[in-house]
């Protein structure tokens, strides 16, 4: 293992007592030390959209402890994709050999005398005042929950119900196609219930439900399966429609319920259908369903779709152009689960391809989805002048319409850094992509010398490197050219 990877897993350490975990394992994951100098560290990245970031969130972290280290206290970010394969450090090893790793001796304190491994941030805390059960995901809140015209009434019941359970709306029924928000609902709602001190909330699927009795009666432990289930603060049953021709397990949820509800405790149910469409389901279990709250939640608007896009982008905590959420949103029609599953496909092919999303590349990846239907005309545009790029000319054009200029402005003589830019990127991928000479360049630019456009091309070479945003352009070029 060479020094710089020994020394960043030491920077790391100091910095995991800095960083909350969850984000540490995010960012930080294949990250190393490329290069030491006398006056800098060169801290390699395994991904372009983690160097922003790194500027915005970190620099100064690690600026301390490179300097409690004794190290250049000078920091530069250098992207290099193969940290993912080789090279960068395995969090997960970092952190069982850090578990094990004892604490120096504090000052003051017996000579030999070890102290206990230190505590490393937690993916979240734990009040003692109640325990979480794994079925609810302690990330839905109703806070996180996009509010619009197509559910404001059933988060409004479901806070009314978090506030007072057992008293407001009971039971609240809950119904929708399949990805609109229920489960999110049913959850947050639970996790909110869930803090009141010593409160039981129990979450379960209708066909875990059926599993559980199924098992019970095989292991004769019926009491133990009603126990479980009859002595909760509140009980949250998703997808109640899987109980449909299962007669004993309506017995059971049937008396189930009728416990819980002369005890007051909450009862959350949700559905694709509301109850008087409830096929198969006992008249008498409709009929209970019927005497509390019932809400539905359809697919939002364009608008919320917007909002949703926005928050998860936030989430995932990468950068996504306004006018690529608006076209996923205007695009995605069936359920916000797919919408939030295409932002993800987006996010994803954006970071493999090295490029920032644009509504090209999200309208082929929707196309190939086939869930393509608002092609904006540009695009195909775009798609048909590929087959026209086979000249030098035809680049320059172009990049030109690229960077919304004339193809005067880029061949010209101005010089303003919104001009010299641009035509410094096609010079590259002239040289680079098509191998023109330097010479038949700087005749194509003007007339320039050919060591002008020498100059461009290595200029541009160096700083892509270290540039994020002209990485971007460039690539996103390229990929419109074709090569």
């Amino acid at each position: 293992m060479n020094t710089h990877t020994e020394t960043w897993k030491t920077v790391l350490e100091s910095l995991s007592e800095k960083i909350k975990k969850t984000d540490f394992l995010v960012w930080f994951q294949d990250t190393n030390i490329v290069e030491i100098t006398d006056k800098k560290v060169v801290i390699g990245l395994p991904s372009i959209f983690a160097e922003e970031w790194f500027k915005k969130k970190y620099i100064n972290f690690i600026k301390d402890s490179l300097k409690s280290l004794e190290l250049p206290k000078e920091v530069e970010f250098k992207t290099d994709t193969s940290l993912t394969n080789d090279g960068g450090v395995d969090l997960r090893a970092f952190f069982n050999t850090v578990e094990r790793k004892p604490r120096k001796v504090a000052a003051g304190s017996s000579k030999g005398q070890e102290l206990a491994p230190r505590t490393l941030p937690q993916t979240r805390s734990n009040p003692s005042s109640y325990t979480r059960p794994a079925s609810l995901n302690y990330k839905y809140t109703l806070e996180s929950f996009v509010v619009g015209t197509n559910s404001r009434l059933a988060h409004a019941a479901c806070c009314a119900v978090a506030k007072k359970p057992g008293l407001a709306y009971n039971p609240l029924f809950i119904y929708g196609d399949v990805g609109l928000g229920k489960t999110h609902l049913l959850q947050a709602t639970g996790n909110s219930i869930l803090k009141k001190a010593h409160n039981v909330v129990a979450y379960v699927t209708a066909e875990k439900f059926t599993n559980e009795i199924v098992e019970a009666i095989k292991k004769n432990s019926v009491r133990t399966f009603r126990n479980k289930y009859r002595h909760v603060d509140c009980l949250i049953i998703d997808d109640i429609q899987f109980l449909a021709g299962k007669s004993r397990t309506q017995e059971e949820f049937f008396h189930t319920f009728n416990e819980l509800y002369h005890d007051n405790k909450q009862i959350i149910i949700s559905s694709d259908k509301p109850p008087k469409d409830l096929s198969g389901v006992e008249s008498r279990l409709v009929s209970r369903f019927e005497m509390g709250m019932i809400v539905d939640v359809t697919f939002p608007d364009y608008e919320t779709c917007l909002a949703i896009l926005m928050r998860k982008a936030a989430d995932l905590e990468v950068l996504i152009p306004s006018e690529v959420l608006e076209f996923i949103a205007s695009n995605v029609h069936s359920s916000i689960r797919e919408l939030e599953g295409v932002l993800v496909q987006v996010v994803a092919q954006s970071q493999l391809e090295q490029v920032l999303p644009s509504i090209e590349s999200v309208s082929r990846l929707l196309s190939k989805l086939g869930k393509l239907t608002n092609s904006p005309n540009f695009e195909m545009a775009k798609e048909s002048s590929l087959d026209k790029v086979k000249s030098m000319d035809d680049v320059i054009v172009l990049v030109s319409d690229y960077f919304n200029l004339t193809k005067s402005d880029l061949t010209g003589i101005k010089r303003s850094r919104d001009i010299m830019l641009p035509r410094q990127i096609c010079i590259y991928i002239l040289r680079n992509d098509f191998e023109y000479s330097f010479e038949k360049i700087g005749k194509a630019f003007g007339g320039r010398n050919h060591t002008t456009a020498m100059h461009a091309f290595k200029k541009v070479k160096k700083q892509i490197k270290k540039d994020s945003k002209l990485l971007i352009n460039t690539n996103e070029l390229r990929k419109l050219i074709g090569v």
